[in-house]
């Protein structure tokens, strides 16, 4: 994204709660966007966690394009890009109950590697709901890029 351009918040907020939550990745996060025609459809931010891992910090499609295989395309993307700049492991967090994200994950080659408990308690000042059920732990999936 060039300097000095504006943060695509309008699709950012697909994939998190609040632009809060967003500010605290996005400034030091890579964010490629996906256009047809004119229109972004798609965004992805990535976040060096260390010199090994980097991490999809949010990843959304607008919902006029979704169950196209765009996900997929962009999980692709970021495998290529972690590659090409040496980390063996690419991460990614999601809720608790978003179990359609889970699921997609794993498709894509991803592990469930761990949990960080009450992560939607502490990190939202508000109650967020998913599928019905109030989200509270972050699951986080990794792949290895080594394989």
């Amino acid at each position: 994204m060039d300097p000095g351009s504006d943060i695509p918040y309008e699709l950012l907020l697909l994939a998190d709660e609040t632009v809060e939550a967003i500010d605290q990745y996005i400034f030091d996060s890579d964010i490629y966007l996906l256009h047809h025609d004119v229109q972004n459809i798609a965004v992805m931010a990535l976040y060096q966690n260390s010199n090994t891992e980097l991490e999809i910090k949010n990843m959304a499609v607008i919902e006029s394009y979704r169950s196209q295989g765009i996900g997929t395309i962009l999980i692709d993307q970021a495998k290529e890009i972690a590659k090409e700049n040496g980390y063996t492991t690419l991460a990614v967090g999601t809720s608790d109950t978003g179990f359609q994200q889970i699921k997609f994950y794993e498709k894509n080659g991803f592990i469930k590697k761990g949990v960080r408990k009450d992560f939607f308690i502490e990190n939202y000042a508000a109650p967020i709901y998913e599928n019905g059920l109030q989200m509270r732990d972050m699951i986080i999936l990794t792949h290895d890029l080594s394989k």
